[in-house]
C-alpha cells in the first residue's frame, strides 16, 4: 500500500516510527507537510497537489496534525476522504476532539466521569465561576493550549479570580476545572487503537509541578488499567469517533475522570514506557481497514 503520513516534520519521533513500521511491513511510506498541500475541489474529481505534484494512488493517510494548524490540516484530511482514501483518524473526529469544550460536552452526555468544569463567555462574575467548581484550588486551561501550555493551577480564590480576570481582559477563552487532589500530580495515558487499549502509562509530575506532561519534565511508567479505567478510555475514544486516540485519565475517589482525548497522541513516551511497538499496531489497523 501507499501510505501518507501528514506531518510538518519528518524528523519527529512519531513520524519516523510510523514510517519505519510501514516500511517494515513493505508499504510505500510518504511524509507530506499538509500546510503545503493545494486542494483542487471539483465535481467528482477532487485532487491534492503537493509541491506542484499531484498526489495519486494513495491508499491511506495517517494525520499527525498540530493544534495550531487544525483548520487547514482537517481540510486536507477531508479532501483525501473525498478521494476515497482511508484515514486512520476521520476529519470530523479530528475537529470534534480539538474543540475542548465540545468534546467535554460529548463525553459528559455519554455518561463519562469528568472533573467539574465551567466555561463562560468572559463572565465578570469570576467569584461565582470559582465557587461553581468547588472553590480553590482550581485548574484554568486555555481552550487552545497543548502539552501543558496555557494551564494554570490557582491555589486560592484570590489567585483564581485574578487569573480569570487577566484572561478575560485578553479575550482568551478558558475552561475552569476542579483540582483533583487525590490524583497526586499524576495522570494516566491510555493509547487506543481500533477499539483496543494497546498500551497505558502513568505520568507523574516532577516535584513542585502539577502538570504531568513528559514535555514538562514528568516521568512515566507502565501501568495495568483497572476494568473501569479501560472501559472509560475505550468509551471516550468511541463516542468521539476516534480509532486512534490518547485518552488522559485522572484517578479519583469518584472513579476514573477523563481529562482530555488526544487525536494525534505522541508515540515516544508510550513506546518507551511500555516497550510496545505502537506504530506497528497503527499500521496493522490500517491494513485491516484500508
Amino acid at each position: 500500500m501507499k501510505i501518507v503520513v501528514l506531518s510538518r516534520n519528518p524528523n519527529l519521533y512519531s513520524t519516523r516510527r510510523l514510517v519505519e513500521a510501514g516500511e517494515k511491513r513493505k508499504h510505500e511510506m510518504l511524509v507530506v507537510d499538509h500546510t503545503k498541500c493545494d486542494l483542487l475541489i471539483e465535481k467528482k474529481k477532487p485532487q491534492i497537489y503537493y509541491k506542484g505534484q499531484k498526489l495519486e494512488d494513495v491508499d491511506a493517510v495517517i494525520p499527525r496534525i498540530g493544534a495550531s494548524v487544525t483548520f487547514y490540516g482537517t481540510a486536507v484530511v477531508r479532501q483525501f476522504e473525498m478521494m476515497k482514501v482511508f484515514s486512520s483518524v476521520e476529519s470530523q473526529a479530528l475537529v470534534r476532539s480539538r474543540d475542548k469544550l465540545r468534546s467535554l460536552q460529548i463525553l459528559a452526555r455519554a455518561g463519562l466521569g469528568l472533573p467539574k468544569t465551567v466555561f463562560t463567555n468572559y463572565s465578570k462574575n469570576v467569584k461565582q465561576i470559582v465557587k461553581n467548581v468547588g472553590g480553590a484550588p482550581v485548574v484554568i486551561k486555555l481552550l487552545e493550549g497543548t502539552q501543558g501550555v496555557g494551564v494554570v493551577l490557582a491555589e486560592n480564590n484570590n489567585a483564581a479570580e485574578s487569573v480569570l480576570e487577566a484572561f478575560n481582559g485578553l479575550k482568551a477563552r478558558v475552561i475552569v476545572q476542579e483540582f483533583i487532589k487525590e490524583a497526586g500530580g499524576a495522570d494516566i495515558r491510555a493509547f487506543v487503537v481500533d477499539g483496543v487499549v494497546v498500551g497505558a502509562m502513568k505520568r507523574q509530575a516532577k516535584e513542585g509541578e502539577f502538570r504531568s506532561n513528559l514535555h514538562r519534565g514528568g516521568s512515566a511508567e507502565v501501568i495495568e488499567l483497572t476494568e473501569d479505567e479501560e472501559n472509560a478510555a475505550l468509551k471516550a475514544a468511541r463516542v468521539l469517533g476516534l480509532s486512534v486516540a490518547g485518552v488522559d485519565l485522572l484517578q479519583s475517589d469518584k472513579g476514573p475522570l477523563i481529562m482530555e482525548v488526544n487525536s494525534s497522541p505522541g508515540l515516544e513516551g508510550i513506546e518507551k514506557a511500555t516497550d510496545v511497538d505502537i506504530a506497528n499496531k497503527i499500521i496493522r489497523f490500517i491494513e485491516r481497514h484500508a
